[in-house]
């Protein structure tokens, strides 16, 4: 967090200052109460009766006149601020001075509801901002230096005792714990770490001491880019949020011109008098202030945010929630995504004279420099010592395999359809789960089957989203049979197997060109991030997913699990419709009222329900996003 934002936060929680506010508004009921209470005899000493209500106005409403003045040297003329300053003034003009006073000390009353509704909101996501590490214990030369996380480089060993915020990502080398992994994730069960475990910045250290090596700078850490993520969210609005702006600024100016036409016309007509119509004018003014729109649509989507934050959901916009709603596909990767992503090796088959021992070792060399999951498989699997030496040429085929140079033998490690490019016969071109070949001097040597497992909540993600009518498919560079068996387990409706990054690409934009709605698509990893940035809505899993695919992504998912999709999409859709119903609601009173305004029905404290009342309201049907 930036220390200019740290500052803008301090300035709107000095701003709001709940005792002052209190103070004011008590101060300016009880010059209310004793005005209506002796008005008549007040009435007949007009001194004592301006004192008496102009000291409560001015008292209550001191700060919008102020801030309609300031606004009005600025250029920005057409606000609440501005409506309910010359209504009000206008009304003590006319000799209108409990309804002056009324209408100020309700307003103010509805500001201070409103500024509550939105301090709790800002507390969700300003309790996110505080997961940053403040300090890091830096080994070196067997003394312990407290130090700023920014300053600690990768390989440096960090001391973390229990109770205190890991700093920084990096592998547990010495002790073990259990880690909170909730202000990461939202997930309340703590996970146990020990050697050679992954631990991220942001989690906290429970129970025992432990020693961490660090893998990446503090500003390249899952940390930094999820405040990043929070702190420019509120940026990037939602189309109805930049509508309702735009239509504030024509709407306040058209209602001003029709409050004067009221004012003036009618009297000049012979229709009545000035003080009648003037009044009606200003009623007008109160009823058409537009802070109930205003307020209320950004609320809804600030809410949404929030939330979703607590539940490890973060999203970089109100405009991707807006975009999500009409999502009617939701694409899938496979592997980290529905799957665990943790593979092991089952089976090893040999041919063409190749020993299993043999086969482990060629393929373990040739994935050494590789941190793809299935080659972290092989090489777990094999217990030797890797020789560098042996290894020359290495080169990495997007979408097919590897090929190098070992032992002075052209060795490739990857999948079927290069042998079917390079047309080296085998029997087997994939078994039950993912099947790596392996060709040595373009001679098949065999392969070697990996399995990966299926995410617990993969099957009830999948179904919950197709409970809310969208169809799901999956994109993966697997095979064709291990797909469709995921597919068919999971119940998904479509799937397209054996693809290179660049025909993801290809896949989504077909389907996006056939779909009636919006398609959003979630991945993981490196291959995934061209296919998450194109989609409509890009979501990644952040938990352990790549950082490109972070960073290009829309929304990050930061507990891994396909479930939160679900939870994702019904919180979208939840957030438009009652922003929608906000929108219908206020235009609807607001219309009414007008009609009775101009017509000399409803009065002042009418208009104060039809401005404040309705505004607050809207806020409580904005805050009702919380209760998914």
């Amino acid at each position: 967090m930036s220390q200019c934002e740290k500052c803008e936060i301090g300035k709107e929680e000095k701003s709001f200052n709940k005792k002052k506010e209190i103070f004011l508004i008590l101060a300016g009921s009880v010059f209310f109460i004793t005005g209506l209470l002796f008005e008549k005899k007040l009435h007949n000493f007009p001194f004592f009766e301006y004192l008496v209500f102009l000291t409560g106005y001015l008292i209550t409403g001191h700060k919008v006149l102020l801030k309609a003045g300031k606004n009005l040297i600025k250029g920005k003329v057409f606000d609440e601020n501005f409506l309910m300053s010359i209504a009000t003034i206008g009304a003590i003009a006319i000799h209108e001075l409990p309804e002056a006073l009324g209408v100020m000390l309700f307003f103010m009353i509805g500001e201070y509801l409103q500024e509550l509704s939105l301090q709790r909101s800002r507390k969700r996501i300003k309790s996110l901002l505080e997961i940053k590490p403040n300090f890091a214990n830096l080994k070196k030369g067997g003394r312990i230096y407290r130090v700023a996380p920014e300053v600690v480089k990768p390989g440096d060993i960090i001391l973390v005792k229990p109770g205190e915020k890991i700093p920084l990502d990096g592998k547990v080398t010495k002790g073990k714990s259990f880690v909170d992994t909730s202000p990461l994730t939202g997930e309340p069960v703590p996970k146990r770490v020990k050697e050679k475990d992954e631990v991220l910045a942001g989690m906290v250290n429970k129970e025992g001491l432990i020693e961490v090596k660090v893998t990446k700078p503090f500003e390249k850490s899952h940390i930094s880019k999820i405040l990043k993520l929070i702190e420019t969210s509120e940026k990037k609005k939602a189309k109805t949020e930049r509508f309702i702006t735009q239509f504030a600024r024509y709407y306040t100016p058209a209602v001003i011109l029709l409050a004067s036409g009221i004012a003036i016309l009618p009297p000049i007509l012979g229709n009545g008098n000035f003080s009648e119509w003037i009044y009606r004018a200003l009623v007008l003014l109160v009823i058409s202030c537009p802070c109930a729109l205003v307020i209320s649509i950004p609320l809804s989507y600030f809410v949404s945010i929030g939330s979703l934050a607590k539940k490890g959901i973060l999203v970089k916009g109100a405009n991707f929630i807006d975009a999500l709603k009409d999502a009617k596909i939701f694409i899938f990767d496979k592997t980290g995504t529905l799957t665990k992503g943790v593979f092991e090796v089952r089976e090893i088959k040999t041919y063409n004279g190749f020993e299993k021992d043999e086969l482990l070792k060629i393929s373990a060399h040739a994935e050494y420099y590789s941190n793809h999951p299935i080659a972290l498989s092989i090489k777990k699997k094999y217990q030797g010592k890797v020789d560098l030496s042996l290894i020359k040429n290495y080169k990495e085929i997007a979408g097919l395999g590897i090929m190098a140079n070992i032992k002075g033998k052209e060795v490739f490690v990857g999948n079927d359809r290069f042998l079917h490019e390079m047309e080296i016969e085998h029997e087997v071109c994939r078994g039950e789960g993912t099947t790596v070949h392996v060709v040595v001097d373009k001679k098949y040597a065999g392969y070697i089957l990996i399995s990966d497992e299926i995410k617990e909540d993969a099957e009830k993600g999948i179904k919950e989203l197709k409970n809310q009518g969208v169809k799901v498919g999956m994109l993966t560079g697997d095979t064709g049979f291990f797909a469709k068996t995921i597919a068919k387990r999971l119940g998904i409706d479509f799937y397209r197997a054996e693809l290179l990054p660049h025909e993801k690409v290809q896949e989504i934009e077909n389907i996006m060109e056939k779909s009636k709605g919006k398609v959003a698509f979630v991945g993981d990893g490196i291959n995934d991030a061209a296919v998450i940035k194109r989609a409509d809505v890009g979501i990644s899993m952040g938990n352990m997913g790549s950082d490109i695919a972070i960073e290009n992504s829309d929304i990050v998912i930061m507990t891994d699990k396909p479930s939160k999709t679900a939870l994702l999409l019904k919180m979208a859709r939840k957030t438009r419709k009652i922003v929608w119903q906000n929108i219908i609601f206020v235009m609807l009173v607001k219309l009414f009222f007008i009609t009775l305004g101009s017509a000399g029905i409803a009065g002042m404290w009418e208009a104060v329900f039809a401005d404040m009342g309705v505004a607050l309201i809207a806020l409580f049907n904005a805050m009702r996003i919380i209760k998914i």
